[in-house]
């Protein structure tokens, strides 16, 4: 009865929420490095266009493989390790779509778009969303209206993160704000895993319409 009952004050104590806090915040940590990791496409892409979609298809279908593979219960060594532990746990049953559909973002980035272009797009995706998701996930604090699954802290550094990104790449300030928008605003809207390829074909598609390159 003793053992039960330290069960239930130890699941209604701050340890039990802080051992899922730093959970949530790895599993981010290990999320948005991944994203980061795209924002080295567009160098890719400026010395051999065709092979960095070739790389970016083959690293998909491999990717893909590993998570039929995972739910087939075979483990692929090191690839289902990062899944899981990149994974929120309520993606865990199913197939993890994140990685897909950043992939397929990025490809459609430099597919649909002049290379400029789709740097931009490429960055918005990988330093706005990925700071919006971070940032909000380690200061938390007061949700957007009408989005509570999103939160202010968030949105603002996927502005600013975008904003000084655009400033950089296109030295027009006009502009750059009205791309820090469109990416923070599409950002916000829940695409669930799909963000990843909104925000890049809209980034880059406003890029293009505003003649920056």
């Amino acid at each position: 009865m003793q053992d039960s009952q330290e069960l239930v004050r130890e699941a209604t104590t701050g340890r039990f929420d802080s051992t899922q806090a730093v959970a949530r915040i790895q599993g981010e940590l290990v999320r948005k490095s991944i994203h980061l990791l795209v924002a080295f496409v567009p160098t890719l892409a400026s010395v051999n266009l065709s092979g960095t979609l070739v790389l970016l298809a083959v690293g998909t279908l491999f990717y893909a493989f590993s998570e039929a593979s995972r739910l087939s219960g075979v483990t692929i060594p090191l690839v289902t390790d990062i899944t899981l532990l990149a994974s929120r746990e309520r993606d865990r049953r199913g197939f993890v779509l994140g990685p897909v559909t950043l992939a397929i973002g990025t490809m459609l980035a430099l597919l649909l778009y002049p290379l400029p272009a789709a740097t931009l797009a490429i960055y918005a995706l990988a330093f706005g969303d990925g700071f919006a998701s971070l940032v909000g996930t380690l200061l938390r604090g007061p949700k957007l209206p009408l989005l509570r699954s999103k939160t202010v802290s968030g949105s603002l550094a996927c502005f600013v993160a975008v904003f000084l990104i655009a400033l950089r790449v296109t030295g027009r300030m006009t502009s750059a704000l009205v791309v820090a928008a469109t990416a923070t605003i599409l950002e916000a809207i829940p695409f669930g895993n799909f963000d990843n390829v909104v925000i890049p074909v809209g980034v880059g598609l406003v890029a293009v319409r505003l003649a920056l390159f």
